[in-house]
């Protein structure tokens, strides 16, 4: 059965979220992120979201939370709990485990292999789509916790054998999300935040 990848790409990017806080509901009820997490918070997001928080990012909400931090803030908003300002997780693929490159690294050079001419409109548009689907999947259980600028993202992973570790996001550049490495071993969220926050694999 032929994928229709326009429809599955559309699909996909419904899991982003776009929320802000609401001047109404601070007016009201005082600003969400100004709140410090409580355990039961932590629990409620976990089953929010479909996922337990790695063991030093939920120990660091409890006992800092992420006011004033430079990176993304776990709050309630409209939508449920999730990250404010965060429009690059897809929150519908966060319980899927996230792949390691090495898993979809032929697949991406088979898919740039074949791009059709763009004179054929309906082709390269379906090629398009299913490149717009990979794209998604590539980031799927991991959270883009920090924004780094010029399309650069600090990505927390939450789901499958990488969970707890830090990825760089550095498509932007080298078409690539890398693994940030401490002393020859996989940085983990309070390596992380101990490094100050500003790593990169390079």
């Amino acid at each position: 059965m032929e994928i229709d990848w326009t429809a599955e790409y559309l699909r996909l990017t419904r899991g982003h979220r776009h929320e802000r806080l609401d001047p109404e509901v601070v007016r009201r009820e005082g600003n969400p992120l100004e709140r410090r997490l409580t355990e039961a918070d932590v629990r409620e997001a976990e089953q929010d979201l479909g996922i337990t928080f790695p063991s030093e990012y939920r120990a660091h909400l409890l006992r800092f939370g992420d006011v004033g931090r430079r990176f993304r803030q776990l709050w309630r908003g409209p939508r449920g709990w999730g990250w404010y300002g965060d429009v690059d997780t897809n929150y519908d693929l966060l319980t899927e485990p996230f792949p390691h490159p090495d898993s979809y690294r032929a697949y991406d050079e088979e898919h740039d292999a074949r791009e059709p001419p763009r004179e054929d409109t309906a082709a390269w548009e379906a090629w398009d789509s299913e490149g717009g689907v990979f794209h998604e999947r590539v980031t799927a259980g991991a959270v883009f916790i920090q924004e780094g600028g010029c399309g650069f993202s600090t990505l927390l992973v939450v789901t499958g054998p990488h969970r707890g570790e830090m990825w760089f996001d550095g498509r932007a550049s080298c078409d690539r999300i890398l693994p940030l490495r401490l002393g020859g071993r996989p940085v983990t969220f309070a390596d992380w935040v101990d490094q100050g926050m500003s790593m990169t694999p390079w």
